[in-house]
């Protein structure tokens, strides 16, 4: 995957303006080597502890609202803390790296970076913060309003059952009915199902 080295002085081209002196802080203490990539289907962003002569590395999807790609980036630092203090020795998700998440968001929440909105949908999930913010349903329902490119994207649970919609590889699925917390869908091609989450972005068609 092309990934692109972030010049600090561009930061702002990616995140709250208000929010890059915090940012630049722990990029510069802990000696990041930040980069963005092209949008990734399965993950936000990435981290790699350092290892030898290679800085700590941070990745965060281009694509994001300069909210969703700050909240990426501030997990994606929880990492590189919780494995500055503690290495290999504790969960990647486990305790230690929620309580350290936790602090770092609410150093931000603090400063006054995010709406309202997204704060208050940050302050539900701070008591058992999720592996991934697309595990957060609530969260990630806020952010997409902040989206300027995707206003042809919508999530599946918006849709009506049995209307068609498009994945970006071309693939054509029907909506169904929901099956707990997932939806199961049928692609039109092949006939098989599917479960898709609610928050799923995807093209409506017809």
């Amino acid at each position: 995957m092309p990934k692109k080295e972030v010049p600090l002085s561009v930061l702002e081209d990616y995140i709250p303006s208000s929010s890059v002196p915090l940012i630049l802080h722990y990029i510069r203490h802990y000696k990041v080597h930040l980069t963005i990539t092209k949008k990734r289907k399965t993950i936000l962003g990435d981290y790699r502890h350092t290892t030898g002569l290679k800085n700590h590395r941070i990745s965060v999807n281009g694509n994001l609202n300069p909210y969703a790609f700050l909240i990426t980036l501030i997990h994606e630092l929880a990492h590189l803390v919780t494995f500055d203090r503690y290495g290999n020795r504790v969960d990647a998700h486990g305790k230690e790296w929620k309580g350290i998440y936790r602090h770092l968001l609410l150093e931000f929440m603090g400063a006054e970076i995010f709406p309202a909105d997204i704060v208050e949908a940050l302050e539900r999930s701070l008591h058992n913060l999720p592996a991934s913010s697309c595990a957060d349903d609530v969260l990630m329902r806020v952010l997409k309003n902040y989206d300027q490119h995707n206003d042809a994207l919508q999530f599946v649970e918006q849709l009506e059952e049995g209307s068609l919609f498009e994945m970006e590889e071309g693939r054509v699925f029907k909506k169904g009915k929901k099956l707990r917390k997932r939806f199961q869908c049928v692609e039109v091609k092949t006939g098989k199902l599917y479960l898709f989450s609610p928050i799923h972005a995807v093209k409506p068609l017809g």
